[in-house]
């Protein structure tokens, strides 16, 4: 579809992936799942192997949906290793493989399949982005996204959407329906300081990482003109993944923030799906970084370490 991607927070976050799964032996489908296999080909590059594992696992099982999302690693490994037309055409005929497979099924049925068109959709946005067709890259994700803006892969788009075009515009307005306080803060409310918006999740042990170097850059910038609003969703949930209503799990909610999270104020605190859906958080923490005029200046989808934020904020605070 488009000739000749370019990648920059996208590919890293790959060969993150990637790395994951490494070693150095190398594995075989008899000895090791297919998905950590055909990553295990692609974190060293060896392409070859990889398409042999997902043909050797297609002839004893045909084209599971298992199978599909492995597939799709082909793309986001090319991706990674800056192999912008291999990417481009690995991305093309998973999506394709997977409309296949949706005839007579819903996306959302199972796990894998929307992982697979997830990541093909994503991979082909950026490939145009990177081959120096940005907008066409952006309207090719804003079309998939109309097209699946109901299911699990909305905020995948999103994400990527927000990747490509966010950076340097004004921060979109969040939905500040639930929370905590009857007066919960809204965008406009912090314009004149910098500001982190931190999307978190009850359940994520990495923005309880996150929490810490939060924490302690907003003792260190607060009085500077630092703070920090904090989205977060209910999920249908609690402790255990026992089923919840709202009702119960605002209050998991509202105990895990004092547990984890007991520098965020209440009116910091929004409640609601349609603020991680409209930044994308696919990913969590995603952490976003407003000056003091509301422009977004980052937007990190997953962790941050307290030397990149701290970069971030002095720059920012000391802006004119």
């Amino acid at each position: 579809m488009f000739r000749r991607p370019v990648v920059r927070a996208l590919a890293c976050g790959v060969l993150v992936l990637l790395c994951v799964v490494s070693g150095s032996s190398r594995p075989t489908a008899q000895t090791q799942p297919l998905i950590p296999t055909v990553r295990a080909a692609l974190n060293r590059q060896d392409f070859a192997e990889a398409e042999r594992v997902l043909a050797d696992a297609k002839t004893r099982a045909g084209m599971t949906p298992e199978w599909l999302e492995a597939h799709s690693w082909l793309g986001r490994g090319a991706l990674a290793a800056k192999k912008y037309d291999r990417a481009e055409a690995y991305a093309t005929q998973t999506y394709a493989l997977v409309q296949d497979a949706l005839k007579g099924r819903t996306l959302d049925q199972e796990a894998h399949l929307p992982i697979a068109l997830g990541a093909a959709i994503e991979v082909q946005g950026h490939a145009a982005a990177e081959a120096g067709a940005r907008s066409e890259g952006v309207a090719y994700l804003n079309q998939e996204f109309e097209k699946y803006k109901t299911t699990s892969i909305a905020k995948r788009i999103q994400k990527n959407l927000n990747l490509l075009t966010l950076e340097g515009t004004v921060a979109p307005a969040l939905d500040r329906s639930e929370g905590f306080s009857s007066r919960r803060l809204q965008l406009a409310d912090v314009k004149g300081k910098v500001a982190i918006v931190f999307f978190w999740a009850h359940w994520c042990p990495d923005c309880k990482r996150q929490a810490p170097i939060l924490s302690a850059l907003l003792d260190k910038y607060r009085d500077q003109g630092l703070t920090i609003v904090a989205p977060t969703q209910r999920y249908g949930y609690v402790a255990g993944g026992r089923t919840a209503g709202a009702e119960e799990e605002n209050k998991y909610i509202a105990s895990v923030r004092d547990t984890y999270y007991g520098f965020l104020p209440d009116d910091a605190v929004t409640i609601s799906e349609a603020n991680h859906v409209r930044y994308g958080v696919s990913t969590t923490p995603t952490l976003v970084l407003l000056d003091r005029q509301g422009i977004v200046r980052a937007y990190h989808p997953g962790n941050m370490t307290a030397e990149e934020l701290d970069a971030l904020i002095v720059k920012y605070l000391n802006a004119r």
